[in-house]
């Protein structure tokens, strides 16, 4: 694939600083950021070109209506809270997701982490205030960090280094879970954290794995080779991340040595924000260019004509798998707003994923102050979502959701209720509340139902 951009000799990992770029550190110091922009340039690739075109067909896949998309993860990941541990439970969760969707409503999933370089955030303001004391907004581990205190809220580019070896020990074990037998399916019943297996969730999940064992079983008594069957022992996991902070971005793109094309090697998939996808923005120039498929959030402002020039901006040659369009438009507007934004982009010919982010849209500050979001609304969202592509006759293609492998209490309800005076008990997030693995895996049975009312083909 050679973007319209390419094809006219005009864009390269640098063309966006011609461009207003939104939500950009002041770095106080220009020559240190020089200086770490060139050794980002001078390290490894975190992935590679032929992994973005894997992934680019595999969300082909889930454009044409036959597979699923799962992206989940931290709302931001942090240098404070990273151990084997972590990654392993998040992984876990993601697993047990995938593993609900494929077996329940017989849909192939692709999985893709918010992992592994999810380390910067967009802010709705530049600073912040505690009593008489402002100081510039904590806006991610990669750039500054969350202690209210002037020379820790001091954007630092030495974070761009450590952000980039955090990211390549996440993904070095993400690798080795991926491929190295943690993910086989006869693990199946190994991925039910201790906290969740007692739960009603745990507990449906555990009768649904207890099936996959039994259907291997039978496989293997009618003389097939289990063993020869990659996909049983080993699966597919992508990293994305939102390319947030752009230095970071140039600096990890490489040329693809096969088609000419540039590569963003930090992540499998980039998504633009809902803050930061102007039509004449920087973030979109940069990644109007690069082969990795790429998203864009669209929120509940977004007009048809911003749509439609994201699409023609990032997918000028309608590649099926190249754009994901992630709608947060909130519980209450979905089934108002999407109709028109599908009815063009398909008028248009645009071949996109259509996933569904039913989170950042359905955030509110509790009594308390702590931010949180309520799973019914969560779940109405997806609902409504889900809901106009049946109506449509389109295919709903995916789910954006933030969560964790903790035992935390960020979001309310849920099949075993957090309330809101539960909030402090284990409230750990950096930024936005996440869903604990009990609530993500009861959203996962949810959404098993919606893809069993479908109409088929």
């Amino acid at each position: 694939m050679t973007t319209a951009s390419e094809r006219a000799g005009a864009w390269h990992p640098g063309a966006w600083r011609d461009h207003p770029a939104d939500q950009q550190p002041s770095w106080p110091d220009a020559d240190a950021r020089k200086r770490v922009e060139a050794q980002l340039s001078a390290l490894p690739p975190l992935v590679f070109a032929g992994e973005a075109r894997n992934l680019r067909a595999q969300l082909a896949e889930v454009a044409q209506g036959r597979a699923f998309l799962l992206q989940a993860g931290d709302c931001a990941e942090s240098f404070d809270e990273f151990s084997a541990d972590q990654i392993r439970d998040k992984l876990k969760v993601i697993l047990q997701m995938a593993a609900v969707l494929t077996y329940a409503a017989g849909v192939p999933v692709v999985k893709v982490g918010r992992i592994a370089g999810q380390f910067a955030k967009p802010r709705s303001a530049p600073t912040e205030t505690v009593g008489e004391t402002e100081l510039e907004v904590f806006r991610g581990h990669m750039v500054n960090d969350d202690a209210f205190d002037p020379e820790a809220r001091r954007p630092d580019p030495e974070r761009l280094i450590t952000a980039y070896h955090q990211s390549a020990s996440t993904l070095n074990l993400l690798r080795a879970f991926t491929t190295g037998g943690f993910a086989d399916l006869t693990q199946v019943h190994a991925w039910n954290q201790q906290f969740v297996a007692s739960s009603l969730e745990g507990r449906r999940y555990e009768r649904i794995a207890g099936e996959i064992d039994r259907a291997l079983r039978f496989m293997a008594a009618c003389g097939i080779d289990l063993g020869a069957e990659a996909g049983l022992h080993q699966v597919d996991f992508w990293t994305s991340h939102e390319a947030l902070i752009l230095h970071y971005e140039e600096a990890l793109t490489r040329r693809d040595s096969l088609t000419g094309n540039w590569v963003d090697g930090s992540a499998h998939m980039l998504w633009v924000g809902e803050r930061t996808r102007r039509l004449d923005g920087a973030h979109l120039r940069f990644l109007s260019g690069i082969l990795n498929p790429v998203g864009a959030k669209i929120g509940p402002e977004a007009t048809v004509d911003d749509v439609l020039g994201i699409c023609e901006a990032l997918d000028p040659d309608r590649v099926p798998g190249r754009l994901t369009l992630i709608t947060r438009l909130g519980a209450g507007r979905v089934e108002s707003l999407l109709p028109p934004l599908i009815d063009a982009v398909a008028e248009a010919g645009h071949p996109v994923v259509w996933a569904c982010d039913p989170m950042h849209g359905n955030t509110f500050n509790s009594s308390s102050g702590r931010k949180t979001r309520r799973f019914e609304d969560i779940w109405d969202e997806l609902r409504g979502f889900f809901k106009v592509h049946r109506e449509k006759g389109t295919w709903p293609g995916g789910v954006h959701v933030e969560l964790t492998g903790d035992d935390v209490t960020e979001c309310l309800g849920g099949a075993e209720e957090i309330f809101e005076g539960d909030l402090d008990q284990r409230y750990t997030t950096t930024c936005d509340p996440r869903l604990n693995a009990r609530q993500a895996l009861d959203l996962a049975y949810r959404i098993t139902e919606l893809l069993r009312d479908l109409p088929e083909d």
